[in-house]
């Protein structure tokens, strides 16, 4: 979170959420200041969400800016919005802080473009699981308002992942709602959240501090929580042995990889012919082993996505809501990423301008290889 205490607009009360959300995007379109707005607009069939570009202001009355449940990461959406570069039209998304970095990511990885989006996060106290939201829809949304409308970053219906992330407020966006006992705010983040409020007319005066001493209270309760749920996760998944049992339940589905933002390939490996083993080899190798297990390569499965995607992992939880057999993926990688970025000093969707480790080198990173490859360049020169 920004070390430096906002100033806000106020949008409404503390239980007005939704209107407040949807009344600032009916006017921004209305002032022409954007376009359009991307946000959930809950399915037919009541039991989730789907992402819906509105442009028309009569649908924005059926969005729900604050889903209670997240089946597809924003990111994605942002992703295919933007995937062939800047447009001619500007979009408003409202997102959870998770899947703004997200996004951050993915440009990184030239899959999205932010050039002609408004990014829009606000105080997240969590998503409900998606099984436990199909279940009962009704129930989970009461849960969810209430915990949203009184501020509870503690309620026991969120996904593990959500109990401990210390993301989950103000970010890398452009625009944040702040939703305090006083009401909701609205402040900005950088230059383009700056022209925002000029445009539209609104000044931000009020005073955040309460309201930033709160998060900041929250966030260091949560990490304390994750060194110590981190400690248990260590003992269950460091080494070979212990990594196998965690994931010797997995069927090979490979939806924790294809609900996941971060793994973009449009053809993995693992899902190509390439990958494909005929009989006789099969039956080598079970000679070999004495005991085949099937799918096999599933350990390889996990191990090669982690290596792809770790460091740009944003702790969303979608692979442990996508798995059939209840493997806890997302606690695991959200483990595997904090060694992974702590390594590097990198914090995966903090800013676009921090350059991702492993694609960008310097050679001072690479100890003695960096000094030889010095040495090299300065006695080729030498020579010239």
């Amino acid at each position: 979170m920004d070390k430096n205490v906002p100033q806000g607009v106020k949008l409404g009360s503390k239980d007005k959420h939704k209107e407040a959300a949807v009344d600032l995007v009916r006017s921004a379109m209305k002032s022409g200041v954007i376009d359009s707005a991307l946000l959930p607009m809950e399915v037919p069939s009541g039991d989730s969400y789907a992402w819906m570009l509105i442009k028309d202001e009569a649908f924005l009355a059926k969005a729900e800016p604050f889903a209670p449940t997240m089946p597809v990461n924003a990111a994605n959406a942002v992703k295919r919005l933007t995937r062939k570069g800047t447009g001619k039209y500007k979009t408003a998304v409202l997102i959870r802080p998770c899947e703004v970095r997200a996004a951050v990511e993915l440009v990184k990885l030239n899959q999205a473009h932010l050039d002609d989006l408004l990014l829009i996060t606000y105080d997240c106290v969590g998503a409900v699981p998606t099984d436990d939201y199909i279940k009962d829809p009704a129930g989970k949304n009461k849960a969810f308002k209430t915990a949203l409308v009184s501020g509870n970053f503690n309620s026991g219906i969120m996904k593990e992942v959500c109990s401990f992330c210390t993301d989950f407020s103000r970010t890398s966006s452009d625009l944040h709602l702040s939703l305090t006992d006083d009401g909701i705010f609205l402040s900005s983040n950088n230059v383009k959240g700056d022209d925002f409020l000029k445009n539209m007319k609104l000044e931000a005066k009020a005073d955040l501090s309460k309201w930033y001493e709160k998060i900041e209270s929250i966030s260091s309760v949560r990490k304390n929580k994750k060194v110590q749920i981190f400690e248990k996760i260590k003992k269950d998944v460091d080494g070979l042995i212990n990594f196998h049992k965690i994931f010797e339940n997995c069927i090979g589905c490979h939806s924790c990889g294809s609900v996941c933002p971060i793994c973009y390939c449009r053809q993995c490996f693992f899902d190509s012919t390439v990958n494909e083993q005929n009989s006789d080899l099969k039956f080598i190798r079970a000679r070999q082993k004495g005991v085949l297990s099937f799918p096999p390569d599933k350990l390889m499965f996990h191990i090669g996505r982690l290596s792809h995607m770790s460091l740009s992992c944003v702790s969303c939880g979608l692979c442990s809501d996508a798995c059939p057999v209840d493997i806890p993926v997302a606690s695991v990688f959200s483990y595997v990423a904090d060694q992974t970025q702590s390594a590097f000093d990198y914090k995966s969707g903090n800013s676009v301008g921090d350059a991702l480790p492993m694609r960008d080198y310097k050679l001072e990173e690479l100890g003695e290889l960096g000094e030889l490859s010095k040495s090299v360049d300065r006695q080729e020169g030498a020579d010239a």
